[in-house]
C-alpha cells in the first residue's frame, strides 16, 4: 500500500495537478516508499471537499501522507497510520472536523501560495474605483459618452500614492497586497491578530479593538484578507461600516462570512461608501436575485481571485520543502503548519 497519496484531480482544469507535479514528488521519495496518484474526481472549491471517493479511502488505508483539496473526515478515519496531511486550499475550515482535532497530525495548507494573484486582483479593484472604470462601464452600457462623474467637483477619482490602504489580516495574502500598494506610494495600515514581532516593512501595524477602529476610520481602501475563523466571522458588521471613512472602498477576497452583507448593502445604497470589490460571498454562487448584481458601484468576480497558471510551481515548491523536512524528522521546519485551535 502507498506511503503517499495525492488526491488533487480537481475537475476545473486550472486546478488539476499537472503530470510533472507527481513526478517531482516521486523523485523526492526514498526508493522504498510508494506513491499513489488518484485519478478519481476531487473538489477544490472553497476550503475543499468534505467527502472522498471510495477509491481514495481504499488507497489511504496504510498511507503515512495524504494530499488533497481539503481533508475529509472519512479519509482520516480510513487512514489510522497517517502522520501528515496537506490541503491544496488556503482555507481549512471544512477540514477542522472532530477527527482532525482529535488526531495528533501534522496539518499543512497552501496559505500564501495564492498571494500573488490575489494581490493583483486587489490592485485591479483598487484601480477600478480610483480611476473611475465603473463610470466608464456604466456609460458603455448606456452607449453614453458621460464625463459628468469624472469632472464633478466632488469626483471620487484619486491616486493610489495619496491614498491609505488598510489590510484586515496580514498573512501571506495581506503581505503581498501591502508590498504592491507600498510600491505605488500608498500609506498602508495592517491589522494583525498578534502584537508580537515586527510587521512587514513600510506597513503601520495595528492591533486589537482600537487598532481595528483606526483601520476603519483611516482607510480609503479597506481590503479583507483574513481567514474565516470564529473571531473574524461577521467582523465587518453594521457598526464597522458606520466607522469606515466616508467615500471609502470595501474589498473582500477572503471569505464572505466575514461580511454582514445586509449592512454592506445598506452602506452602499446610502452612498456612504464609494464602492465595493467582492470576490467572495456568504453563499456561493451568488443568487441571481441578489441586489448586489444591480449596484453599479459593486465589482463582482466569482471567487476567482486566486486563479493563476503559476499555482502549481509554487505548490510543488511548498510540498517538496515540507516532504524533505518530514522525511528527515525536521517537522518543526515545515512551512504552513496549521494551528488547529486558531483555525488557520
Amino acid at each position: 500500500m502507498p506511503h503517499v497519496v495525492i488526491d488533487l484531480n480537481d475537475q476545473r482544469p486550472v486546478w488539476r495537478q499537472p503530470d510533472w507535479f507527481a513526478r517531482e514528488i516521486r523523485n523526492a521519495l526514498p526508493d522504498d516508499w510508494t506513491l499513489a496518484v488518484m485519478d478519481t474526481p476531487s473538489e477544490g472549491t472553497g476550503d475543499g471537499s468534505t467527502g472522498a471517493h471510495p477509491d481514495v479511502l481504499e488507497a489511504v488505508a496504510d498511507a503515512r501522507v495524504y494530499m488533497g483539496f481539503g481533508i475529509a473526515e472519512e479519509v482520516l478515519r480510513a487512514a489510522p497510520q497517517l502522520r501528515w496531511v496537506h490541503t491544496g486550499s488556503a482555507g481549512v475550515g471544512s477540514s477542522l472536523t472532530p477527527e482532525m482535532l482529535r488526531r495528533d497530525l501534522l496539518f499543512t495548507n497552501s496559505a500564501g501560495i495564492h498571494g500573488p494573484p490575489m494581490a493583483e486582483a486587489v490592485l485591479g479593484m483598487i484601480l477600478h474605483f480610483s480611476r473611475g472604470f465603473d463610470f466608464g462601464q456604466a456609460g458603455k452600457a448606456r452607449r453614453a459618452w458621460d464625463t459628468d462623474p469624472y469632472y464633478a467637483a466632488d469626483t471620487p477619482l484619486r491616486e493610489i500614492s495619496t491614498s491609505t490602504v488598510g489590510i484586515l489580516g496580514l498573512g501571506g495574502i495581506g503581505r503581498e497586497v501591502a508590498w504592491r500598494c507600498r510600491a505605488l506610494g500608498a500609506r498602508v495600515l495592517g491589522l494583525r491578530r498578534s502584537s508580537g514581532g515586527p510587521g512587514p516593512e513600510g506597513v503601520e501595524s495595528l492591533h486589537g479593538r482600537d487598532g481595528f477602529h483606526t483601520l476603519l476610520a483611516e482607510s480609503d481602501f479597506l481590503v479583507v484578507t483574513a481567514p474565516d475563523t470564529p473571531e473574524t466571522r461577521g467582523m465587518m458588521d453594521a457598526s464597522a461600516f458606520r466607522r469606515m471613512k466616508e467615500g471609502a472602498v470595501y474589498i473582500n477576497v477572503a471569505r464572505g462570512k466575514i461580511t454582514d452583507e445586509a449592512a454592506l448593502l445598506e452602506a452602499l445604497e446610502a452612498g456612504r461608501l464609494r464602492g465595493a470589490g467582492l470576490d467572495v460571498f456568504a453563499r456561493e454562487p451568488l443568487e441571481a436575485a441578489s441586489p448586489f448584481w444591480s449596484l453599479e458601484n459593486v465589482l463582482i468576480t466569482p471567487h476567482v481571485s486566486p486563479v493563476t497558471r503559476h499555482f502549481w510551481r509554487r505548490e510543488a515548491d511548498l510540498v517538496l520543502h515540507n516532504l524533505h523536512c518530514f522525511l528527515q524528522g525536521r517537522e518543526a521546519e515545515m512551512w504552513n503548519l496549521v494551528d488547529k485551535e486558531a483555525g488557520y
